[in-house]
Parts: C-alpha cells; structure tokens; sequence
C-alpha cells in the first residue's frame, strides 16, 4: 500500500468514527486531525508551525488572528490577519521597536501600541503595509468627548490608521444613550475623517446583555467600524455568549472583536465560531500553542 493509500485510508475510517459520533461535518477538518491532541508530534504551535489548523481558524470566522512578540516564521496569509499588540503600561522604547521590526518581517496586519508610541510606531512602518492601531480613552472611556476627539486628532496627525475607544460606560449604565450615542460619533466622524477605522470598547463584564445590546446598537448607528468586547483590564473579558450576542445586533457586516481573557487555542475558536471577526490577545502564541497562560488586552 502505498502512503498515498494509507493517508486516504485513515482519512475514511477518520470520518466514520466522527459521524458516528455526531461530530458536524462543518468541524471535522480532515479525517481524524481536528482536536490538538490528534495531531501527530502536535506541539499546539498552529500559527507558526501548522497552517492548517490555523486556516481552519480563519475559516470558523476570524479575519484576523493576534499574536505577541515570540514568533518563528508563518504563512504569509495568516501573518496578514494578526495584530501585533503592546499595550502594557510599562513597555519600553525597545520592546516598541522589537514588534515593529517583527510586524514588517511578518508582514503583520497592524501594530497595536499606547498614543504616546504611535509617531515612533509610524516612522518604524513607514512604506509598508503594516496599520499602526492605537487606543482612545483608554482603559477606562470616562474622559470627556471632546477629549476623545482631541486624542482621535493627535494620534491621525502622528500616522494612526486604526482607532479603538473606549465608550462612556457610566454614561450606559445610567440610560444616558444620547451621551454615549455622541461619544461614539464624535471619534467616529474625526477618524474617519482622516481614514481610520474605528472599533468601539464595551467592557462586556460591566454591562448585563441589555446594556450590551443597546451598546452595540448606539455604535453601529454612530457609524463604528467594529465592536469590541474588552480592554482586558476590567474584572472579566470577552465570552462565546457576549460575541454571539454582539453579532445577533449588529448584523453580519459589522466587525466584532474579542478581546480580554482569551487564553486558549479552545476559547479562541470558540469566540471565531460565535461570530468574531477578530481575536485580541497580548499572550496570543501561547493561545496558539495551548498553553492557557493568562494575558491582558
């Protein structure tokens, strides 16, 4: 028998087990490989050393796929969709111009870093493909509007291409839709104004689901580009649940990001299947890798 043979052989009895065990055809990936521990020699590394696994990834619904600073060489299409973020507060000049040089070895999607690195941010990916992303009323979004829009102005003015702000969330929880409605559209109008798209903050964990979905409501008509589950520095993050309801409200064209205690390869798939367009995550190899190491934004 030759290995081609063998190969299709094993793929065949592969897929009469999994549908005698009513696994859905949507997930069986080919023949048995679908589970991490069924790949053979599997080190859990799919980003850098699987790209079939991490297309099946990409194909559940992500469009973008975060990772940090540790990475080995990946596929060209994969490296596209990952936002290379650095948004602790005690990141250096150094370690900024680390994921920077990374981003345009990649070729990543975008830089993700604090207003105060996005001129060097800027300069570093000047020319190439690489977005530089930056943060607005960041972690908390309880500045004023018009600080927002002072923020949104300086960072298009320092080469920013994607902005994601923090709503007024106790303007939310206390009914005041219109306040929250106009943060949004404020930061909206500047950034899209100067090019940039625009993701808007829930902090999911501190809103129950009605809150949630007047969020997301009050976002899409202020023109947002995305919704976004989390900072990653509130007391809980991104959820299957929260996604799947984020996506029920604003409809299949609007972006929806997860982000914010996503720690594993299963939590990342789970969030693309619920309806997630993209993945934030500052620990995001070792979610590829499976390590379930804990992270921040």
């Amino acid at each position: 028998m030759t290995q081609a043979e063998l190969d299709r052989l094993v793929a065949e009895i592969g897929e009469e087990l999994l549908a005698r065990l009513n696994v859905p055809k949507a997930v069986r990936g080919e023949g048995l490989n679908i589970p991490e521990m069924v790949c053979p020699d599997c080190t859990q590394r799919c980003v850098q050393t699987c790209a079939r696994k991490t297309r099946e990834i990409i194909a559940a619904g992500a469009d973008r796929v975060s990772a940090s600073e540790k990475l080995n060489r990946v596929e060209s299409a994969i490296a596209r969709m990952i936002d290379h973020t650095l948004l602790k507060p005690d990141a250096t000049a150094a370690e900024i111009d680390t994921v920077c040089r990374e981003a345009l070895k990649h070729g990543f999607a975008s830089v993700c870093v604090n207003p105060h690195w996005v001129v060097r941010v800027a300069r570093a990916l000047a020319g190439s493909p690489v977005k530089v992303c930056t943060v607005i009323g960041f972690p908390l979004g309880a500045t004023t509007t018009a600080s927002k829009k002072a923020e949104t102005e300086l960072a298009l003015r320092d080469g920013a291409q994607e902005i994601d702000m923090v709503l007024n969330v106790g303007a939310l929880r206390s009914g005041d839709t219109d306040a929250v409605k106009n943060d949004i559209a404020a930061v909206v109008e500047t950034a899209h104004a100067g090019g940039a798209i625009v993701k808007v903050i829930l902090e999911t964990a501190l809103l129950d689901d009605n809150q949630k979905a007047v969020a997301c409501a009050l976002a899409k008509i202020a023109g947002a580009d995305f919704v976004k589950t989390s900072t990653g520095f509130a007391k809980g993050g991104a959820t299957a649940a929260d996604i799947a309801l984020m996506r029920r409200v604003v409809g299949p064209d609007m972006g929806v990001k997860a982000s914010g205690g996503i720690r594993s390869i299963d939590d990342f798939r789970q969030m693309a299947a619920a309806g997630a367009t993209r993945i934030g995550a500052s620990a995001s190899v070792k979610i590829v890798e499976g390590s379930g190491a804990a992270g921040g934004y």
